[in-house]
């Protein structure tokens, strides 16, 4: 799993394109950072996004920063935008302008709605998109709730993580269709013999393609409402319920998981209400569980079931899972007070393998950092970027 080699320009801002890319970079892609001089982001999720990228200030509304990126385009391996549809096309570096120069390019559009139907214009943020895709309307426990901001972006994370599942998907494509690259020595960009691809991917679409536990039943003419499907709190088996301190999640669906858990608490009058659909029953158990839940803290019930397969975990806050043990096992996750003076704080690639850099790129450039070394590589010299200095393309 190593896309060394691989050369990908980002020409995307705030959370999903950055993501997506990251993701490259973790998997070993040099990646470019396309940005408006003067357009200088920064914040810890900006820079958690961005480790290991090499930064360009590069105005493509100029003439010249426009054929500096064609130029540049011409020895890479895949675009990824992240405008609204149809503002690559006025710049200029829209996928057919990019094919005349590169026709291997791998060109990923990623945007809210889409490049086609009704709403493929308007603005919006996560939080619109998974309104659209009917995640939202889940996050109650019943109809008399409103629906609850969640504390996390599936459409953006999710549009990242398609957008890079799709890109690898049409490399390999490529490679698979068009035999042996140029190696890597004497490469200059992209094989310009290969069949390149386009990919239109959105958020909304994405957050669709994460509501696979309850858009069936809709499919299927149904109307799956919050706390009436198996997993949104219908069964108490299936639940978040305080503790004397904290919150505790049961995730018993199994029989034997049940067992267990019902046994580990000296309940086993309760193992035969398992899938009761009885709702008399089923108030009657979930109030029996809030009281016996309420008799511990937290820690004290993740220490209880210490050994014994019930499916019982605790609630923790984003500070406390960057300190747990398990989290901090796995290797990706690293933080504290001296990674975050030196922007080294990061949650890394997930995946671990025996071709996988664990470490990852820690290294975050500043705005325009790479500008001139990037150009240089290919061929501008020492007039031709005073030209560009002077003409608005690339920062003073």
């Amino acid at each position: 799993m190593n896309l060394d080699g691989i050369r990908v320009l980002d020409l995307s801002r705030l959370l999903p394109g950055p993501y997506a890319t990251q993701l490259l970079a973790e998997m070993g892609a040099e990646v470019i950072r396309i940005e408006r001089p003067g357009d200088a982001q920064a914040g810890p999720t900006l820079e958690s996004i961005n480790r290991g990228k090499r930064r360009v200030a590069l105005n493509l509304k100029t003439e010249g920063g426009r054929e500096a990126f064609l130029e540049l385009a011409a020895t890479a391996d895949v675009v990824l935008e992240q405008f609204r549809p149809g503002v690559v096309d006025r710049l200029g570096v829209d996928y057919d302008a990019i094919r005349e120069v590169n026709p291997g390019i791998v060109y990923c559009s990623l945007s809210g709605y889409g490049q086609t139907g009704p709403y493929s214009d308007r603005v919006g943020h996560d939080l619109n998109y998974i309104g659209l895709a009917g995640l939202l309307d889940m996050t109650r426990q019943s109809d008399d709730e409103m629906p609850r901001v969640p504390g996390y972006q599936v459409a953006d994370i999710g549009g990242g993580l398609f957008a890079a599942l799709s890109i690898v998907g049409a490399l390999l494509s490529r490679e698979l269709g068009a035999g042996d690259r140029n190696g890597a020595g004497d490469r200059a960009g992209a094989d310009n013999d290969a069949t390149g691809e386009y990919i239109d991917v959105s958020l909304t679409d994405a957050a669709v393609s994460f509501s696979q536990a309850v858009a069936p039943r809709a499919l299927a003419g149904g109307d799956p409402r919050p706390g009436e499907t198996p997993l949104t709190g219908q069964f108490p088996w299936y639940d978040v319920y305080p503790a004397a301190e904290g919150y505790v999640t049961l995730a018993a669906l199994e029989p034997h998981f049940w067992r267990a858990f019902c046994e580990a608490v000296d309940r086993e009058e309760w193992i035969e209400y398992h899938m009761t659909t009885d709702s008399a029953e089923l108030e009657t158990l979930r109030e029996a569980l809030e009281s016996l839940f309420e008799t511990r803290t937290r820690d004290e019930w993740v220490s209880f079931f210490e050994g014994v397969d019930a499916a019982v975990g605790g609630v923790y806050t984003p500070a406390e899972m960057v300190d747990h043990p398990q989290i901090a096992a796995r290797g990706y996750v690293s933080g504290g007070p001296a990674a975050e003076e030196d922007k080294t704080s990061t949650v890394g690639f997930p995946a671990r393998g025996t071709d996988i850099d664990h470490d990852g790129p820690t290294a975050v450039a500043e705005h325009g950092d790479d500008t001139e070394s990037v150009l240089q590589e290919i061929g501008y010299e020492t007039a031709a970027l005073e030209q560009l200095r002077v003409s608005g393309a690339i920062p003073e």
